[in-house]
């Protein structure tokens, strides 16, 4: 516990001490944010705000994990493997967001192309993950009981890949407010940190606090007025983090808890296309993702962030009760 406080630290430090020179800098490179005008009106004065910023968090974290291995004595390879799906998943946000930047638009890498990277990047995760544990064997845990099952290899593969794709791209489409991503992402950290000290997962446990810790820090600069963006940078690579923790917990299935508002947010927008295809030109929601719907209702910014975050806090206590009354 104590370690995990002060890795929570570190990275909370590491990312609020370099922020300034990172906006400087994306600030000097001219990487600011291009707004869709087809959004809300009023998002058109965050135009050209640095944009990228997820690269704060990023450092921040991964010196906290370098850290973590010394202060826990020995190499953790489930926080380093966690760590290295993140910072693909980032690398895959960062082409995507210098391909928005030189295009001068609101668009970068294709669909397609964005979906081929995070599939391979998924599949190296999970087999790294198993090959390096005890038994090889890939398990599932069903929250709120002490029931596990395993799944073959292929099948396992394939639903991992989903998984992890799904909630990687979930993650991107709820950063659309200052503020909201990493605000509904770090309650969401700290019940990682939570469970993997119950469960003696220092990997998990090691990471977790990272996380929770490098959000922390970043918030300082993205709640609103945001002074800058995460990108799809710092977007992809938080949703990559999530969704490695889960696999790295044998949890997958806790996310439709702990991260179902990224699940709201991803329906909203299945829900509005299908909608408007089918009956022609009409919309279920005034904007989506959902959190634009708000928007337009007359929310502000930090009034949705508080109450979406707020949500996420009740379903983590929801969730760590699911995890700790099995083993009472």
């Amino acid at each position: 516990m104590r370690e995990a406080l002060l890795i929570c630290a570190i990275a909370f430090i590491a990312t609020a001490a370099i922020g300034p020179a990172i906006i400087r800098y994306l600030r000097k490179m001219k990487f600011g944010q291009k707004i869709l005008e087809i959004g809300p009106k009023w998002h058109m004065n965050k135009q050209n705000i640095p944009t990228m910023g997820g690269f704060m968090f990023i450092i921040g974290i991964a010196v906290a994990v370098a850290a973590g291995q010394l202060l826990t004595g020995g190499l953790q390879v489930s926080s380093l493997a966690i760590l290295g799906l993140a910072v693909a998943y980032g690398a895959v946000g960062l082409v995507d967001d210098y391909a928005k930047i030189k295009k001068r638009e609101n668009a970068g890498l294709t669909a397609r192309q964005k979906l081929i990277l995070q599939i391979l990047v998924a599949a190296a995760f999970i087999v790294i993950l198993f090959l390096q544990s005890e038994d090889g064997l890939p398990r599932i845990w069903v929250p709120f009981t002490d029931i596990t099952f395993g799944l073959p290899w292929p099948v396992y593969i394939i639903f991992a890949a989903f998984v992890i794709v799904g909630a990687d791209n979930a993650v991107n489409l709820t950063d659309g407010i200052d503020g909201l991503a990493a605000g509904v992402t770090l309650p969401v950290a700290v019940f990682f940190a939570a469970v993997g000290i119950i469960r003696g997962n220092i990997g998990v446990t090691i990471f977790a606090a990272a996380l929770a810790g490098g959000l922390a820090g970043f918030l300082i600069y993205n709640f609103n007025p945001a002074k800058v963006f995460m990108g799809d940078t710092g977007s992809l690579f938080l949703g990559g983090a999530v969704a490695g923790l889960a696999f790295a917990c044998d949890m997958p299935l806790i996310l439709l808890l702990v991260g179902l508002v990224y699940i709201i947010e991803t329906l909203s927008v299945i829900l509005q296309v299908t909608y408007f295809k089918a009956s022609g030109g009409k919309r279920l929601f005034k904007m989506a993702p959902i959190h634009h719907h708000f928007e337009m209702c007359g929310w502000g910014e930090k009034k949705i962030v508080l109450i979406f975050a707020g949500v996420t806090i009740l379903l983590c206590a929801l969730a760590y009760y699911g995890v700790i009354t099995p083993m009472r």
